[in-house]
């Protein structure tokens, strides 16, 4: 439910703020290090730089607080909705990533004191020049990051201005939204806005800045006390030793120009982190393979044996894992999961869970279609030479099923492929979520995605040559 609260990026600000704790607190957090979760893609807060590596203000600060206060910081990118649920799950210390302090989201978490007022501008395409004001959106699409501070502000004026708010996942998504016509402006934080606006996103600030939120440190509701009072003492330290405005100063005072680098730049620049997310796409893959085959074969097996409980057992498992969303199964064995067990897990473990066990239940089913396509002479002729049931099944069915199957399982293995990318929802940095990153921070979206459907097309096409090379070879 903490999502319907309005836990998704920056939202209203709530003035006269106070943290839970004052930033002169004692804190006990020298030597140890926290796991701090954060958004993919807010830039100027936190984006990746060419080399693959998450910068921005919220890294900046944090680091910089860290080493002001004698502790360590692990940072998982995930995603704002993600981050929040790591959260909430334990599996995360803190969440700095743009969060606007709300009311409702106080009910829910502990804040550090504001590290940065923020605001909502009105954006437009560069060549639209019809739409000037609030008033000229009547009738018109509005885009909005879903859950901001801007989705807020524009749901409480869009009936006064009668025009439709369009709720999108990233930054740079809803600006690719506008450029494509399909709404005509959108709302969002001004520093975020402005940073996208240098780097060449494509759009134009044609209202002025409203007022806005602060944004600040979560931990959840009293936990994490001496990291919270840490934080808050070391931003105190920052501002007045000057560091705090130098790290403003390198993202938004006077922000150079993105270059203009043609495709061919643009894809040696990306080429590093595009293929390190192939390999963990690949890893990925690999792993959940093996283990749906194992699952795939035991259940198949299950479901053509004559024992009603294995029976039994392998059709609730199937009509579970195929009856339900990759997606709700991701979000359950990442967040869920470790809420209901309290054992956290890792994102690459939950991912091939998922993976695996979905994979599984379609492979079950490869199993039992392939033995039942067999005719069934075929098993009563073997039992009447003298054969038993199992050497029957083992002599004469499975080799005929395998030559049956083979092709739907070359089909499963290169789906699964595919729905790797879907873990990028959990943080789970394979190729979709690695172009993502690039994107976010280059604007680039319709090359960087043909860069990446690219590559998932010629490994796709290469897998699927080698899986027939060796259908060809073993089902001769």
């Amino acid at each position: 439910m903490a999502l319907f609260l309005g836990l998704a990026s920056a939202s209203a600000a709530v003035p006269g703020h106070q943290s839970a704790l004052p930033a002169s607190a004692p804190a006990d957090v020298k030597g140890k290090t926290f796991t701090i979760g954060t958004d993919t893609t807010f830039a100027p807060f936190e984006f990746r730089n060419g080399s693959g590596d998450l910068v921005g203000i919220d890294m900046d600060l944090l680091q910089a607080i860290a080493k002001n206060q004698g502790f360590t910081v692990n940072v998982k990118s995930l995603g704002f909705d993600a981050a929040l649920q790591a959260l909430q799950s334990n599996q995360v210390d803190g969440v700095i990533a743009g969060m606007s302090i709300t009311d409702k989201r106080k009910l829910i978490f502990d804040f550090s004191d504001p590290y940065f007022d923020s605001g909502i501008q009105m954006a437009v395409a560069k060549s639209n020049n019809d739409i000037k004001s609030y008033a000229d959106l009547a009738g018109k699409n509005v885009a909005v990051k879903r859950g901001s501070e801007g989705e807020t502000f524009a749901n409480s004026i869009k009936d006064k201005y009668n025009f439709t708010v369009k709720a999108l996942d990233q930054s740079a998504t809803m600006y690719d939204d506008v450029k494509a016509g399909n709404s005509v402006a959108v709302f969002d934080d001004y520093p975020v806005l402005a940073y996208g606006i240098s780097q060449n996103n494509g759009l134009k600030a044609v209202t002025a800045k409203e007022a806005g939120s602060s944004y600040g440190f979560a931990v959840n509701k009293d936990k994490n006390a001496d990291l919270l009072a840490a934080f808050d003492t070391g931003l105190a330290e920052l501002k007045a030793n000057g560091e705090y405005q130098k790290i403003l100063d390198v993202y938004l005072k006077d922000p150079s120009q993105a270059a203009n680098t043609n495709f061919f730049s643009l894809l040696a620049n990306s080429f590093p982190a595009l293929m390190k997310g192939l390999g963990l796409t690949l890893l990925a893959t690999a792993l959940s393979l093996v283990i749906a085959l194992v699952l795939g074969l035991v259940f198949g097996f299950f479901k053509v044996g004559e024992n009603k409980v294995l029976r039994g057992v392998a059709t609730i498992y199937v009509a579970i894992f195929r009856g339900t969303p990759l997606l709700v199964q991701a979000f359950f064995f990442y967040f869920g999961l470790p809420q209901m067990t309290g054992v956290p897990i890792d994102v690459l473990t939950a991912g091939v869970l998922t993976l695996s066990l979905n994979a599984g239940a379609y492979m079950t089913e490869i199993v039992r279609g392939g033995i039942q396509s067999v005719d069934p002479g075929q098993l009563e002729a073997s039992r009447s030479l003298g054969l038993s049931y199992v050497t029957s099944m083992r002599r004469v069915i499975v080799p005929q099923a395998v030559k049956i199957m083979t092709p739907s399982f070359i089909n499963q293995f290169v789906i699964t492929l595919k729905d790797t990318s879907l873990l990028a929802v959990i943080g789970f940095a394979e190729l979709t979520y690695a172009g993502q990153q690039i994107y976010a921070s280059n604007f680039r979206t319709g090359e960087t995605l043909l860069i990446v459907g690219a590559i998932y097309f010629i490994v796709i096409t290469l897998l699927t040559q080698l899986s027939n090379v060796l259908d060809r070879k073993f089902n001769k």
